[in-house]
């Protein structure tokens, strides 16, 4: 006995596959930010288990997103370790109602940036600042270079250019450390578009800044 099975009823099992999938990992990702929560209200009133907890749950991804911009481990570790002794100190002020992950990530560029501004003078990096942008490099403009709070203002001035949806997708993305996937998840659009979004953003923002390419590349682009 032949079974034949339309082309109608292998797509509608494959999407109801997809949509199973999404709904495990939207299931998963609510537990965890609200297992999150309870840690970081714990947190401020210094557990130092919950502090572990926290940084279980996040050390392997802000060491990736680390040693992305350093390409170099030992760097990357100790971005890592400075970001968390931070945490500890600023438990106090940490707030559980907003992105416990932007904040750390926030940190971590700060830390790396704080790092750059320490080796300015090294030849090595002004020669990396020369490879990045092929034009004369003198004291003034790196020190423009790695001004990371007119950055971060020229930014959100940049961003303006983007969609409501590009510009979600991008901080998801960018500032948040957030994974296609698990963006995908989130808004509830396919993966390949919100890689789509993405490229898009960043190629208005690229052109917008593009006086900060250094920093916009430092931070966003790998």
């Amino acid at each position: 006995m032949l079974l034949f099975i339309s082309e109608g009823s292998v797509l509608d099992f494959c999407f109801s596959v997809d949509m199973f999938s999404y709904i495990c990992m939207a299931n998963v990702m609510r537990k965890e930010m609200d297992l999150e929560r309870i840690y970081l209200e714990r947190l401020r009133k210094g557990s130092y288990k919950d502090f572990t907890k926290l940084y279980e749950l996040y050390v392997s991804r802000l060491y990736a997103f680390a040693l992305g911009l350093t390409h170099s481990d030992v760097l990357a570790k100790d971005i890592v370790q400075e970001t968390f002794i931070k945490v500890w100190i600023r438990r106090e002020q940490i707030d559980p109602d907003m992105s416990f992950r932007s904040f750390l990530f926030t940190m971590a560029k700060n830390q790396l940036l704080n790092e750059f501004r320490r080796q300015a003078n090294s030849p090595l990096f002004l020669e990396d600042i020369a490879f990045v942008e092929s034009r004369e490099c003198d004291e003034t403009a790196i020190e423009r270079k790695l001004s990371l709070e007119e950055f971060n203002h020229k930014l959100e001035v940049a961003k303006q250019k983007l969609s409501p949806r590009q510009r979600e997708l991008f901080e998801l993305s960018k500032e948040q450390g957030l994974s296609i996937t698990e963006i995908a998840v989130k808004t509830l659009i396919t993966e390949q578009s919100v890689r789509n979004q993405i490229s898009q953003a960043l190629h208005i923002l690229r052109k917008e800044l593009g006086n900060y390419a250094f920093l916009f590349s430092l931070f966003f682009i790998g």
